[in-house]
């Protein structure tokens, strides 16, 4: 027997279908709200810094030997973490995170810390609209210390930049070549040198200190930005290089490819198919309305016909 409550209830694809589409599309937008910045070398388009107010933000903590940490970022006159890194290692490098540009405080305390134990270590830094930092955390383990690095995200046309951080305690003055052309000579230990403009190719970088040299080949494309880190491995020195940027209008989506690992959460997908599918569930659920409304009429005259 068919029954007016019987005709009245929801058909589940429909609902099912409209509620993944929605909840889908809510995902990739939640997600770009709070990260820019996948792997070396990949990258993602940068709506108009100017326009959007934000900047860019990630952590480099090259403090060989050190324990583990917390990284909280503050925004001042605001209550609370705008972002927490949680568990930071020696070597780990975060990707770019989108910053509403304004003041902000860099707080690190002890892995596992209350939110509320004094830092260890804390640093301040203004985050400008359009421009690009890495606050790094360098130094020896009895007096490592934050420095606050401003990044590139744009070239001259047709070249790469590159620079050098050392990192390498080991080697506490490191001279560093870029295919036989010298880019640091007896760099300290902590220190950042300035970017210099190179030609796109394939290079031969030589890291060489007191006592210990590494060698590494570096590929760089046009429009590209990138900084050579020397550091310390577990019984030699090694040089890699870390994305600051892939063209005039991008920043990279991931971690650096150090080995190391990153922190941040991967960026949502894109938000089209999702978008698809909530159409498609609301399309299923106009016909299906349609449907039972003409079946509502059906019944009431036919129960009429019957009386």
């Amino acid at each position: 027997m068919i029954t007016l409550t019987s005709l009245c209830r929801p058909r589940p694809l429909a609902v099912l279908v409209l509620s993944a589409g929605l909840a889908g599309f809510a995902g990739p937008v939640a997600d770009a709200a709070v990260a820019a910045p996948g792997r070396a070398g990949a990258a993602a388009h940068v709506p108009a810094p100017a326009r959007m107010g934000t900047g860019y933000l990630r952590l480099a903590y090259l403090s060989p030997d050190s324990r583990a940490v917390d990284v909280y970022l503050y925004s001042f006159g605001r209550a609370g973490a705008a972002a927490v890194f949680r568990h930071v290692s020696y070597g780990t490098i975060s990707r770019y995170r989108t910053m509403t540009s304004g003041g902000y405080t860099v707080a690190m305390r002890q892995a596992g810390s209350a939110a509320t134990t004094k830092p260890v270590l804390s640093a301040t830094l203004d985050v400008t609209a359009g421009d690009a930092y890495t606050v790094t955390g360098l130094g020896p383990p009895a007096g490592p210390r934050l420095q606050v690095i401003t990044d590139r995200l744009s070239c001259p046309p047709g070249r790469a930049l590159i620079r050098v951080i050392q990192a390498s305690l080991r080697q506490p003055r490191v001279s560093v070549t870029f295919g036989g052309r010298s880019l640091a000579r007896h760099q300290v230990v902590s220190s950042v040198t300035r970017y210099r403009v190179v030609r796109p190719g394939t290079y031969t970088v030589r890291a060489a200190g007191t006592g210990e040299r590494a060698t590494s080949r570096v590929t760089v494309a046009a429009g590209s930005v990138d900084t050579l880190l020397v550091f310390d491995r577990p019984g030699h020195l090694a040089v890699t290089t870390l994305k600051d940027a892939a063209g005039s209008s991008v920043v990279p989506r991931g971690a650096a490819a150090t080995g190391f690992g990153g922190t941040a959460p991967k960026p949502g997908g894109p938000a089209l198919p999702w978008l698809v599918l909530a159409g498609t569930g609301l399309l299923l659920l106009t016909v299906a309305g349609i449907t039972r409304l003409r079946q509502i009429r059906w019944a009431r005259r036919a129960a009429a016909h019957l009386r």
